[in-house]
This record gives C-alpha cells, sequence and structure tokens, in this order.
C-alpha cells in the first residue's frame, strides 16, 4: 500500500490540471457510497417494520429509497462523463511527457532496447496510469455499499453476521495470495509482451525489404516464435491466477452452504421467521461482492504499481539514462572545431577512434575517406554528443562540446545520412519540423539550392504534396535533397553529409554535388565519402585508418603522398569504365 499510496503522488502531478473535475467525480463516488451505506440499511428497518405491521413507516421508507436512488442515478450520469474526461486528460499528459523523455534518452539506452520496449510503456502503461481514477473510486465504493449489507444482516441476525465475516474474512486472504503471486508475472508477461510489439515494429517497417528479400517465412517464423512465447508466458500467469480464482470460489460456495445451514437451524428454533430467512439469505449472496470488489482494487492497484514502475523508469531515469549536457550556450557559432586526442569504443573496449586529433576551419570543406569501420561515421556522432564517454577533447570554436547546452550543439549542426529519414507528411510540413515560422520564399529558396525545385514543381500538389512513411514516394536522390533542404532551412553553421551519395546514380550524385557547392564557403562542410568523385574539390581531404589520420591534403596531393587513396581512387575509376 506504501507503493501504491508513492506512485498516485507521483501520478497526480500529471491529472492535477483536472483537480475540480477530480474533486467532483469523488464527491460523486462519496455520495454514491453513501446511498450505497443507507439503502440496505433502509431495506432492513422495512423488513423490521412488515414485521411489525406498520405500513405508515414503510411507506416513508419507500419514499426515502426512491429519493436515493434517483440521487445514485443522477451521480453515476455524471460520473461518466468525469471519468471519460479525467481518463482523456491524464493520459494525453502521460503519453505527451513520456515522449518528451524518450527523446531525451542517450543512444546508448536506445541501442540496447528494442522499440517495443518505449512503444508498449507509452500507450499501454499510461492507459494503466490514468484509469487508475476510474476504477479506485467505483471500487471503492462498491466496498462501502457492501458495509451497509454488513450492518444490515448485523441488525437482523447477530449469529449470521459472524458467520459472513469471516468467510468474507478468509476470501479475502486468499485473493491477496492471489494478487500478490499476479503481480509477480505480470512483470515477466510485459517483458515479453514488449519482446514481440518490438519485433513488429521492425518488420513493419522493413517490409519492403522483407518481400525483396524474400524471407516472409522467416519473419513469420520468429514472430510466430516471439508471439507465442508472450502468449505462452499470459497463459501460465493465468493458469496460476485461476488455481487460486477457484479455492475463492469454493470459499464462496462453502459461504452459501453455510448460511443455508445456519437459516434452516434458526428457523427450526423459532429465532427467526423465514420471511427474514430469505431477506438474509439475499444478502448473503451480495456480500460476495465485498471480496470481489476487493479482489478488482487489489488487480487494479497491482496494475497501477507495474505500470508505474515501468513508466517511470523512463521519467525518473532509474532505468534508462538520459542524455547530459553542459549550460554554456551560444547563439550562432563560426563553424570552427577541434578533435584533440580523442579515443572512442562503442561497446568491449574495440576502439573505433585511436588518439584522434584534427582541426577544421569555419567554412571550410572537408572530406573523410577510409575504409568502413575505419571511424568516419562515429566522428559525427561524436561531435553531435551522441556518444558522450569518449576520452579526449573536442571543442566547437574553442569551446569543449561537453559545456555546451543541447541547442548551441545541435541547434548549429545538421547531419545528412545515406538514408535520411522523410517524415509521413507533405513537403512543406517537412520542412516546417526545423523551423516553424518558416515562409513559403524560405522553403522555396531552400529547394532551389538542394536542386529540388523542378521536381516539386512538376508535382500536381506541389509543396503540399504527402511523401510517404519514410519518403517512399521519393527516390533516393529525392529524399538526400529533401534532406539538404532542411539543412538549409535549419541554417546551421556545420553541415555533416554521411554517405550522402554512395546509393545514388551518377546524374543524382550530380544533382547532390551541386546542392553542396551551393552551400560551399558559406558553411562548415564536413563529408563522409564512398564516390571519392563528390569529394574532389574540398578544401581538405583527411584518410582514415583503423581511427586514426594516415594522411590528409587536396585531391591531388594525396594521389601522390597516399598509396590507399590512390588505390581506392583508381578502383572508382575502373568501376566506371
Amino acid at each position: 500500500m506504501k507503493e501504491f499510496i508513492t506512485n498516485i503522488k507521483k501520478v497526480w502531478k500529471y491529472s492535477s490540471k483536472q483537480k475540480r473535475k477530480i474533486i467532483l467525480y469523488y464527491t460523486c463516488q462519496i455520495i454514491d457510497m453513501i446511498n450505497g451505506i443507507i439503502g440496505p440499511i433502509v431495506s432492513a428497518i422495512i423488513i423490521s417494520h412488515l414485521t411489525n405491521k406498520a405500513y405508515y413507516q414503510i411507506i416513508i421508507m419507500a419514499f426515502v429509497i426512491f429519493f436515493i436512488d434517483s440521487l445514485y442515478s443522477l451521480c453515476i450520469y455524471f460520473e461518466r462523463i468525469l471519468a471519460n474526461y479525467i481518463f482523456r486528460e491524464s493520459v494525453s499528459n502521460l503519453e505527451i511527457e513520456l515522449g518528451k523523455e524518450i527523446l531525451k534518452l542517450d543512444n546508448k539506452s536506445i541501442d540496447d532496447n528494442s522499440s517495443g520496449t518505449f512503444i508498449s510503456r507509452v500507450t499501454k502503461d499510461t492507459s494503466q496510469l490514468a484509469d487508475i481514477f476510474n476504477t479506485l473510486g467505483p471500487n471503492l465504493s462498491q466496498i462501502l455499499k457492501n458495509v451497509g449489507i454488513f450492518i444490515a444482516v448485523f441488525i437482523v441476525n447477530k449469529t449470521c453476521f459472524i458467520f459472513l465475516a469471516v468467510s468474507t474474512t478468509i476470501t479475502f486472504l486468499l485473493d491477496k495470495k492471489r494478487v500478490k503471486i499476479k503481480n509477480k508475472n505480470d512483470k515477466k508477461v510485459r517483458k515479453k509482451d514488449e519482446q514481440a510489439t518490438g519485433f513488429i515494429g521492425e518488420m513493419i517497417r522493413g517490409v519492403r525489404d522483407i518481400k525483396m528479400l524474400n524471407s516472409e517465412n522467416s519473419f513469420i517464423n520468429k514472430l510466430q516464435r516471439k508471439i507465442f512465447d508472450a502468449n505462452d508466458e499470459r497463459y501460465n500467469t493465468l493458469k496460476e491466477d485461476r488455481i487460486w480464482q477457484y479455492f475463492t470460489n469454493v470459499t464462496r460456495d462453502l459461504t452459501a452452504l453455510g448460511i443455508i445451514i445456519i437459516l434452516v437451524y434458526l428457523i427450526s428454533k423459532d429465532k427467526i421467521t423465514p420471511t427474514i430467512a430469505l431477506v438474509i439469505y439475499y444478502y448473503s449472496g451480495n456480500t460476495s461482492y465485498v471480496t470481489y470488489s476487493i479482489s478488482q482494487l487489489l488487480d487494479s492497484i497491482t496494475d497501477f504499481n507495474v505500470s508505474c514502475s515501468r513508466v517511470f523508469s523512463l521519467l525518473d531515469n532509474k532505468e534508462f539514462k538520459k542524455e547530459k549536457f553542459g549550460k554554456k550556450h551560444i547563439n550562432e557559432i563560426k563553424g570552427n572545431f577541434e578533435f584533440q586526442n580523442v579515443t572512442f569504443s562503442y561497446k568491449n573496449n574495440e576502439k573505433v577512434l585511436n588518439n584522434l586529433s584534427f582541426k577544421i576551419k569555419a567554412n571550410e570543406t572537408v572530406a573523410f575517406v577510409g575504409k568502413s569501420g575505419a571511424g568516419k561515421t562515429t566522428i559525427f556522432n561524436l561531435l553531435c554528443m551522441m556518444y558522450p564517454n569518449y576520452k579526449g577533447k573536442i571543442t566547437i570554436d574553442g569551446i569543449d562540446i561537453k559545456e555546451l547546452d543541447k541547442d548551441s550543439i545541435r541547434g548549429n549542426i545538421t547531419i545528412i545520412s545515406q538514408n535520411p529519414y522523410i517524415f509521413n507528411l507533405s513537403i512543406k510540413e517537412n520542412l516546417q519540423l526545423v523551423k516553424e515560422n518558416v515562409t513559403d520564399e524560405e522553403i522555396k529558396e531552400a529547394c532551389r539550392l538542394a536542386c529540388l525545385d523542378t521536381f516539386i514543381d512538376s508535382l500536381k500538389d506541389k509543396y503540399d504534396t504527402i511523401v510517404g512513411e519514410g519518403g517512399i514516394n521519393l527516390s533516393g536522390g529525392q529524399k538526400q535533397r529533401l534532406a539538404i533542404a532542411r539543412a538549409l532551412i535549419q541554417k546551421t553553421e556545420i553541415i555533416l553529409f554521411d554517405e550522402a551519395t554512395s546509393a545514388l546514380d551518377n546524374e543524382t550524385q550530380e544533382h547532390i554535388k551541386k546542392a553542396i557547392d551551393n552551400m560551399k564557403n558559406e558553411y562548415t562542410i564536413l563529408i563522409i565519402a564512398h564516390r571519392l568523385s563528390t569529394i574532389i574539390n574540398s578544401d581538405r581531404i583527411l584518410f582514415l585508418n583503423e581511427g586514426k589520420i594516415e594522411a590528409e591534403g587536396t585531391h591531388k596531393e594525396l594521389l601522390k603522398k597516399c598509396p590507399e587513396y590512390k588505390q581506392l581512387y583508381e578502383s572508382e575509376i575502373e568501376k566506371k569504365n
């Protein structure tokens, strides 16, 4: 219970904006509870008056019951309206907050977990948290209503009251044990669900590649294993839960049998009349709802606590680490940066960068060349503070990037990758993502510089054309150029091209090359190049090998002094021929 109270306090701040509505909701619940307690007691009083033939008092009590039922109906009406509103607002606040926190996670946390881990927490667990205010009130109300029934039985006959109280206590203890086991098993079930959800998400995102690889059967088999594992875990949990539920039901059945035996005995000894015995028997059936309501309440609390631990492990930094930045802020950087003896490993101490040092001047165009795994993309990742656990020092305009805040780094650097992610929005909306107040003139100018304007003008809906999920309606080159237009609108001083032309045809490559040339001398441009023909006009080319710079210079200089570079270039020429 202590854990539940602590968790309620955590969730409350995401629902406190609806404080008045929550207070009104629970006011209705309290009125409902009072009605539930009074109703059975009034019925018991009517039974007493019937026995004594006090008909006037019976009529008065009938009007009291009518008033109670009318008030109950009115409360239920408002409760449902308020409950839906509170749930909607609370779950929205939680989902938005969780979405914000996921975007703050460090890359290692994202790399080490599947998307299902985060999807299920945002969608399923937040609903469990928001729903607690809707389930807590009705269950408490039902429990207190049944307290009224116990009082009514106590008024009519003390022996029956004692029997029902003892049997209800036994049933409650069995249910408590069941819920404790359910709590332990529920965490395992949700973990398996996360794995299945994550795999389904990956399968949907990669469905086109799966088809092209003719790997449908392999993926279906793997999907079956994931789903069967999750459902087996759920089945085993339910099986154990059903066993304990069986013992609870047997206890309830024994209670029903026991109350009949007691009532027959009391009638035979003229302790009660058959009429009163029937009423007690009716009430005894309702007392079973006490343990049922308590069971439902405990189940809700269990689900709530499990969901709370999963959601707040994201919100409170308990399970997943968040990105950390410095506090220094610079609005506009010049674009100078330097790596000083930087060493970095992704895992297992396998050095990707090994004591790497180099300098880049503002508005310089520099290319990085080397074999796969030489550390080219890692340089970009570290420059953007994607992985802060490196040794050495990286500076922008002479300031250690670990001292800078997020906007100073990422607000001044844009990465255009080999396969940039384009969102399922219109061309215009994709460009507005980086600058909400961008003008139509700015959009058109950026697309002109990115050599995309002619293509857009050929479309029926122009800039309002929906590009599909991942930019599926665009070619590889068009996605690249749209990503370049995004960078131009963002107007960052440093633009990083990560293998931006490696998978493009020669004509499209020329468009990209022209777009880069349009930006030259106005931005600090860094290019990771697979095709050396795209970077021969760079101010400098750095040749990397095993995390170190083996040679640097212009294209012509490297052809003379770097045999490995010359070999790569000549191989490319041979392929073209």
